[in-house]
């Protein structure tokens, strides 16, 4: 295994995970919000929303520009998922079979 591919390995496929993964909170944490279960005029869950927001915003917001909500439903996050998870489970691979 070279360098490159040990990039790959150890770097790339965990980032990837860990943005799926705080897509999903995202998710969660604005239906929460929605419907009024997390108050954010509590500090600590103001802090997680924003920084949630501020990590998922640059992934999410040109998805949004692209494909508008239909009847108030977002599909960006589902689209940024399946991106995401084309990228770890095709392109992650091809790349590292392209560099050995």
């Amino acid at each position: 295994m070279n360098l490159l591919q040990s990039l790959l390995v150890f770097f790339i496929k965990p980032i990837i995970s860990l943005l799926i993964l705080l897509i999903f909170v995202e998710v969660i944490l604005s239906w929460l919000v929605a419907f009024n279960v997390v108050n954010l005029r509590n500090p600590f869950m103001a802090q997680v929303y924003t920084a949630v927001r501020t990590i998922v915003r640059p992934i999410l917001d040109p998805i949004r520009r692209v494909i508008p909500a239909i009847g108030g439903l977002d599909l960006s996050p589902i689209i940024a998922l399946l991106g995401l998870q084309w990228l770890g489970s095709y392109l992650v691979p091809a790349l590292f079979t392209a560099l050995g």
